[in-house]
């Protein structure tokens, strides 16, 4: 069932081709990100990430909206963004600060019991609690496009499909990653083999050495034109990765509302002489 949502995000992409733009954009922006961070500038680039982020959720927003309306043209792509952008932004922000307010009351528990917070426990723990809050909360972004929900509400919405979906939505994922590594793999190899002359000194290196190794040193062996190159890959990968996956969610998500219902909570009252309904 899930192969079934793949095909038709895949299908959509070659019929409607502005689905490509937010790969596109979100790709530029990752390779000027990349090139800004290594030459020196790293201290912008930080501060760029936010901006960069917030114009990779405009243009998601957009896309969402060309396959909600049908209609795929530049224009809906932008008129879409601006009018789901801020129903969309707001719930990422309450899911960031509701996950960092949880981890830090947790980490102030654990030091009055005398846990340490070395750096290493505090990103095992960090993970754990992403991991069960993004699964839970996926769909809050297509909930707020495709059902109009407002900022708690596609939250909600997004807990109930996985919490009634769990196994097709676990399947999701399996598909999800199962793209995301044919293609990261794919690029990975291309890479290498661009860059085969400057890394295969890395052949010869001992265990010690490789434990040792950094980033750093990598940039430095890979020298300026391997820089040029990461960059390229990187746009290509966002290029690729960015319109699949997210057409392959609003895809799945689509599928999975079929014929669900949400229904709300019946509540005590009475109807007045004029009609009028008062609730206890």
């Amino acid at each position: 069932m899930v192969l079934t949502e793949l095909k038709e995000a895949l299908s959509l992409l070659r019929s409607t081709p502005v689905l490509w733009v937010p790969g596109l954009v979100t790709g530029l922006l990752a390779a000027v990100l990349w090139l800004i961070f290594n030459t020196d500038s790293s201290f912008f680039a930080a501060r760029l990430i936010l901006i960069f982020s917030l114009i990779a959720v405009f243009f998601l927003v957009g896309s969402y909206a060309v396959i909600r309306n049908g209609n795929g043209n530049i224009r809906e792509l932008f008129l879409g963004s601006i009018q789901y952008f801020f129903r969309v932004l707001l719930p990422m922000l309450v899911i960031i600060f509701c996950t960092l307010i949880l981890v830090t009351l947790v980490m102030i528990t654990l030091s009055f019991g005398g846990v340490p917070a070395n750096p290493e426990f505090l990103g095992v723990f960090f993970i754990c609690i992403l991991v069960p809050v993004a699964f839970l909360t996926i769909f809050f972004d297509t909930a707020a496009v495709f059902e109009d929900r407002r900022i708690f509400d596609s939250i909600r919405r997004s807990i109930e499909l996985v919490a009634s979906q769990s196994v097709r939505v676990i399947k999701f994922y399996v598909i999800s990653a199962a793209v995301f590594f044919v293609i990261t793999f794919a690029l990975m190899i291309v890479w290498e083999a661009a860059l085969y002359d400057k890394l295969e000194p890395l052949t010869r290196f001992n265990e010690t050495q490789i434990a040792t190794f950094t980033p750093d040193q990598l940039t430095g062996m890979i020298g300026t034109n391997g820089i040029v190159i990461t960059a390229v890959c990187l746009f290509f990968g966002f290029l690729l990765l960015q319109p699949i996956l997210s057409t392959y969610k609003a895809c799945f998500f689509r599928s999975i509302t079929k014929g669900s219902i949400s229904i709300e909570k019946q509540t005590s009252g009475e109807y007045d002489a004029k009609g009028r309904w008062y609730k206890y």
